[in-house]
């Protein structure tokens, strides 16, 4: 397990963007060493999908942390338009390559970066599609740190459902290692629980 003291941070501000960075790693390594297919394909009734949730939370780090702040991103976000199709930020068509994806978010959260580096923490932006807009980046920062775990956890149980992988970080798995008939054991073990908890 994580030694929470360890990540003791000097400053709110260091703390914040410390988590942000967090997930934006876990997010990332969901994709690893998987194909074109399996990190396109909808695994939800509602499409959620690897690469297009990436994509998706790469053009939140631009609207949250660009415009919000009167701080453009150089690269067009047709996604963010009034006229933009509904869920198009959420998957991502045969001409957007995996490469284009992650360079997308690289460069999104580079520019977040340097928003929240630039700006003091009660800096006001205006996040125009919220109904109270005037917002601080404080705010803004807390918002994007639930975010983006939030489709972190999203991730974990897609890609544990294409291949088995699970765990929260490279290196920092925060999971039993138990091998594969303990794990086999365990959910049995769930599924009885479940069972016998219907049949009351």
């Amino acid at each position: 397990m994580k030694e929470w003291s360890a990540m003791a941070l000097s400053d709110p501000r260091s703390d914040l963007h410390g988590y942000l960075k967090e997930a934006r790693a876990a997010l990332r390594w969901k994709l690893d060493g998987l194909g074109e297919y399996e990190l396109r394909r909808p695994m939800t009734p509602t499409g959620t999908n690897l690469l297009g949730t990436v994509k998706h939370v790469a053009i939140m780090e631009v609207a949250y942390f660009g415009a919000t702040f009167g701080r453009p991103f150089a690269e067009p976000m047709p996604w963010l338009e009034d006229d933009a199709l509904s869920n198009s930020d959420l998957w991502v068509t045969a001409d957007e390559s995996t490469g284009w994806v992650l360079g997308l978010y690289e460069r999104a959260c580079h520019h977040a970066d340097q928003t929240i580096e630039a700006l003091p923490l009660d800096a006001v932006g205006d996040v125009r599609w919220w109904t109270t807009p005037h917002q601080t980046l404080h705010k803004i920062l807390v918002h994007m740190v639930a975010e983006t775990h939030r489709h972190a956890g999203q991730l974990d149980i897609v890609r544990e459902a294409i291949d088995g992988s699970a765990g929260y970080m490279p290196g920092d798995e925060c999971m039993p290692d138990e091998g594969a008939i303990w794990w086999s054991e365990y959910r049995a073990q769930v599924e009885a629980a479940a069972l016998q908890a219907a049949a009351l």
